[in-house]
């Protein structure tokens, strides 16, 4: 390791001022080195290293000359119980990247460390590749980590961490690119959705003279149930292939995936789909309940209807999710469709759409305590 071999030195030697300072001292062989990649701001760096001390004051140099490491980070940490050893200070020599601790050792021997700092300009990516069968039904999925490494620091075998998984092991030189699998898994199902937002999408195209394209997402469920399930899904960018029934696949388009944690759903982007058309309008908004104050209404309900024309011109049946968005307090009333609050301001409509059908909506609810 670039960093380790010239600059990270051991000193077995009484507390001496700095300028007295041997340097270029065999140092043992670090045993292991874990990378953890969990935080996409800082990379954390865990090194094993058997010091032999002598009995009294003993000196250890960590020098890092061209190597981006943040002082501040730097921690010395004894994983022997048993041995009695105490740490007395850290030095910082003057116009030098390095420091000095001083060690107090009750006896001679050697003594098991984990020498940890934060480490800048190595960094990593995680990216998909989704692969859909014909009926776009199940994919098969595989994870790849892009490792790249600028830091100044050569890495000759060390773990790899992301999360709490197993550590992928190997080597990474600085100015170095690397990437490796980090899972695979088969056959995982799926489900095609598309979802019309109220809040973006025209509510009547043909009147206002357009053709609005519905975002098609597929959905995945990280649980165990669905080939996956052992480990958060990290955010980075999915490329989405479909088979076309010849051995060959077709590239339906690419999204930025979002963290998903065990037990939740992986919503991909897919493209537009113009086989789906939806025409909505609000058939009432009537004040009701009005709470006068001297004469003047300070509050007061509403009640409000939508009514929303779903149609699919496809040969094959889709799941549509109608996103309305509803300001202050409000509560549901009859709702045609199987509907979920999603969060304060959102109500989600699913509506199923068979093949060649057109499909109804209505949506009724109450907003309250509505300011004049």
């Amino acid at each position: 390791m670039r960093m380790i071999v010239p600059f990270l030195l051991l000193v077995l030697l009484p507390a001496l001022p700095a300028a007295a300072r041997t340097k270029l001292v065999a140092l043992p062989e670090r045993e292991t080195t874990v990378v953890r990649l969990d935080n996409p701001a800082a990379t954390l760096v865990e090194e094993e290293r058997v010091l032999p001390l002598e009995a009294g004051l003993n000196q250890v140099d960590f020098a890092w000359q061209g190597v981006q490491i943040d002082p501040d980070s730097i921690r010395l940490t004894f994983l022997d119980p048993s041995a009695q050893v105490q740490l007395l200070s850290v030095a910082y020599p003057p116009g030098e990247a390095a420091l000095v601790w001083t060690l107090r050792a009750t006896r001679a021997g050697e003594v098991r460390t984990r020498i940890t700092y934060l480490l800048a300009a190595l960094d990593r990516l995680v990216t998909y590749q989704a692969v859909a069968d014909r009926e776009e039904s199940h994919l098969d999925l595989q994870a790849f980590l892009v490792l790249r490494n600028f830091s100044g620091e050569d890495f000759a075998s060390a773990g790899f961490q992301l999360g709490q998984g197993k550590p992928a092991t190997g080597s990474l030189a600085h100015e170095e690119t690397r990437q490796q699998a980090l899972f695979a898994a088969k056959g995982v199902p799926v489900v095609k959705t598309l979802t019309w937002d109220a809040a973006l999408q025209p509510w009547e195209p043909k009147r206002e003279g357009l053709t609005a394209g519905i975002p098609v997402h597929y959905r995945i469920a990280n649980t165990s149930a669905a080939s996956l399930g052992q480990a958060p899904l990290w955010g980075g960018k999915v490329r989405v292939f479909q088979g076309d029934g010849h051995g060959g696949t077709i590239f339906l388009g690419e999204d930025q995936a979002e963290f998903t944690a065990v037990g939740e759903e992986l919503k991909i982007y897919v493209g537009d789909s113009r086989d789906v058309a939806v025409t909505q309008q609000k058939l009432r908004d009537e004040v009701v309940n009005p709470r006068p104050s001297r004469s003047r209404m300070v509050l007061y309900d509403t009640e409000e209807e939508l009514a929303a024309t779903v149609e699919n011109f496809k040969k094959r049946a889709v799941t549509l999710d109608l996103v309305e968005h509803i300001a202050g307090e409000w509560v549901v009333g009859k709702v045609s469709h199987p509907f979920e609050r999603r969060d304060a301001g959102t109500l989600v409509v699913h509506v199923p759409l068979a093949a060649g059908a057109t499909e109804q909506v209505k949506i009724q609810y109450q907003r309250r305590n509505v300011r004049n």
